[in-house]
């Protein structure tokens, strides 16, 4: 998928309030999901998770540059990166 190039300045303002957005709600299911998950078994909570965003990241590889979606993309990685990063300290503690 070719794009055309943006016409004008990014929004950053409104582009960065729906990353955050989008980050903190994605940040949030990945650890209850797998904290769910692994109070059955933890293996069952890593291989979902895994499978989950190996099954997401195609499209979202293809929708990085897309006018609107790159910030619900860029979002949703760290949203995912922080929930893994909290479940990893959580189960060490």
């Amino acid at each position: 998928m070719n794009y055309p190039p943006a016409q004008g300045p990014a929004p950053w303002g409104s582009g960065l309030t729906v990353s955050i957005a989008v980050a903190v709600l994605t940040a949030v299911a990945v650890y209850a999901f797998g904290r769910a998950l692994a109070e059955v078994h933890p293996l069952l909570a890593v291989g979902v998770n895994l499978v989950a965003a190996g099954g997401a990241a195609p499209t979202a590889w293809r929708l990085r540059w897309a006018p609107v979606t790159r910030w619900v993309v860029g979002g949703g990685a760290a949203g995912v990166l922080v929930g893994w990063v909290v479940l990893l300290l959580s189960g060490l503690g």
